[in-house]
C-alpha cells in the first residue's frame, strides 16, 4: 500500500493543560529527529493530532521509526484522494484489496469537517459500505469492533481513508521533563534504566566511565553502541568519555580492597554530577536494581550517595534480574549487552567487596586522596561525541567501501 500521509494520535499529552503546546512542539521535534532520514517528510502539530506528509518517502520504513517515539498513543497510515465519490470509492478499492483477505468484517467510518461536502456521514457510510458489498458480496458487516474499520475523513484539502491502527510508545516526548545524566556502564541494566526515563520525558547523556589500558577499545565502542540503541526514540543522545584510569589506579594503591568499589562509585557520582551542572542536568539515572551486587545494597547506596544531594533516578531498581532482561530484548540492547568486553567497575572489581562500607573508615580512606585534583584532570579529560541512529550502519558502510 502506497500511503501518503501518517495521523498521529497523542498519549497523555490530553491531560497536559496550558502546557499542551509546549508537550506537542517538543514532540514534533522528536518526530524530526527520528526520521531525519527521510527528507521529503513534512510534519504538521496540531492541537488535537499530527500529520505527517509522506510525499513519496517509504511509509513501511517510516512506520517503523514512529513506532519508537515516545509521547505517542497510536497513528494511522492514510491514502489522501481527491473530494469526489468516484475517487473515494477507487481509494476504498485499493484499501480493501489490502486488508480484505476473506474472512474479515468491516465496518465504514465517515466523517466530515468539510460540511460542504455533498454526501452527510451517514450517507456516506450507506453508500460507501453498499460499494465495499459490491466488490466483496460475502463480507460481513460489524458494527462493534469490526476486523477491518475503514475511516474516511472528509477534510477541506481531501480526502484521507486509513484501516490501521498501529499502537504507538506511549509515555511523555523526551525532553518534556528535562535533563538527566545516565550513568551507562557496559552492562544490561543502565541502557535498559536510560529508556525508561527517557519513557517519561526525561533527555538523557550519556556518561561512561574508561580506563585504558586497563578497559579495550572494544568496551568503549561496546557502550557507543549500546547508546545508539536508545536514539531512536529521540533522534540523537550526547555520549561523554570519562577517563578514570588515574583515580582507579590510586584507589588501588592507596585503598583496602573491601573498600574499592564504594570509593570508586562515590568518585563516579562526584565526577557525573559536576557534569551534570555544568551541562545544566536537573537529575542523575542509573541501572541499580537493589541488592543484585555489593554496591547496590542499601547500606552501599547511602554510602554512595553521601557525595551528592542532586536527586537519584533508579528506574530499575525494584526489578527482578528477568524482567530488566525482558526490556533489554524489547529494546535490543540485551545481546550487545552480554558480549564479553569489560568495563572498568569490572575490572577492578574486589574479590570481597563490603556490602554495608562504614562512613568513618570511608573517610578515613578518602583523605589520603587528591580527590579535588583527580576530578579536575578528569572534567578537562572530558571527550562528548554525538550518538546518532544508524551510526553503526554507516561506520560498517565506509568500512566496506575501504575493501
Amino acid at each position: 500500500m502506497n500511503y501518503t500521509e501518517i495521523m498521529v494520535r497523542y498519549g497523555e499529552l490530553s491531560t497536559k493543560g496550558k502546557n499542551r503546546g509546549s508537550f506537542i512542539r517538543q514532540l514534533a521535534d522528536n518526530v524530526k529527529g527520528a526520521l531525519v532520514a527521510f527528507p521529503q517528510l513534512k510534519i504538521d502539530a496540531q492541537r488535537d493530532r499530527m500529520h505527517i506528509l509522506l510525499n513519496g518517502e517509504d511509509s513501511q520504513l517510516v512506520i517503523e521509526r514512529l513506532q519508537k517515539v515516545f509521547g505517542i498513543q497510536n497513528f494511522s497510515p492514510s491514502l489522501r484522494v481527491e473530494k469526489n465519490l468516484e475517487a473515494i470509492k477507487v481509494g476504498i478499492a485499493q484499501i480493501m484489496a489490502s486488508a480484505y483477505t476473506g474472512s474479515e468484517t468491516f465496518k465504514i467510518n465517515a466523517k466530515r469537517s468539510d460540511h460542504d461536502f455533498e454526501l452527510t456521514s451517514n450517507e456516506l457510510n450507506q453508500t460507501l459500505g453498499s460499494y465495499v458489498f459490491s466488490l466483496y458480496p460475502d463480507i460481513k458487516v460489524q458494527m462493534k469492533m469490526p476486523d477491518i474499520n475503514l475511516r474516511v475523513e472528509i477534510r477541506l484539502d481531501g480526502v484521507y481513508l486509513s484501516y490501521e491502527t498501529i499502537k504507538g510508545a506511549g509515555g511523555l516526548p523526551v525532553g518534556t521533563s528535562g535533563k538527566g545524566m545516565l550513568m551507562l556502564s557496559g552492562g544490561i541494566d543502565s541502557p535498559v534504566a536510560g529508556y525508561l526515563a527517557m519513557k517519561r520525558g526525561v533527555e538523557i547523556e550519556a556518561v561512561h566511565f574508561a580506563s585504558p589500558p586497563y578497559t579495550s577499545e572494544q568496551a568503549l565502542q561496546k557502550a557507543k553502541d549500546l547508546t545508539e540503541k536508545l536514539t531512536p526514540y529521540v533522534g540523537n543522545i550526547q555520549f561523554i568519555e570519562v577517563p578514570f584510569t588515574e583515580i582507579q589506579e590510586e584507589i588501588k594503591k592507596k585503598v583496602p580492597q573491601g573498600y574499592w568499589m564504594t570509593l570508586t562509585r562515590r568518585m563516579m557520582l562526584r565526577l557525573t554530577d559536576a557534569i551534570r551542572a555544568v551541562r545544566k542536568g536537573l537529575v542523575i539515572i542509573n541501572g541499580e536494581s537493589l541488592g543484585q551486587v555489593a554496591s547496590q545494597t542499601l547500606q552501599s547506596m547511602v554510602a554512595i550517595n553521601e557525595v551528592s544531594t542532586t536527586p537519584i533516578i533508579r528506574p530499575v531498581v525494584t526489578m527482578d534480574k528477568l524482567e530488566i532482561i525482558e526490556i533489554a530484548q524489547a529494546i535490543d540492547t540485551f545481546e550487545l549487552a552480554i558480549q564479553p568486553f569489560e568495563d572498568c567497575c569490572t575490572i577492578f572489581a574486589p574479590p570481597q567487596p563490603k556490602t554495608r562500607p562504614n562512613l568513618d573508615k570511608v573517610h578515613h580512606y578518602e583523605n589520603s586522596l587528591d580527590i579535588d585534583g583527580m576530578i579536575l584532570r578528569a572534567l578537562n579529560g572530558l571527550k562528548i561525541e554525538v550518538i546518532t541512529p544508524n551510526a553503526t550502519n554507516e561506520k560498517e558502510a565506509e568500512f566496506a567501501d575501504l575493501l
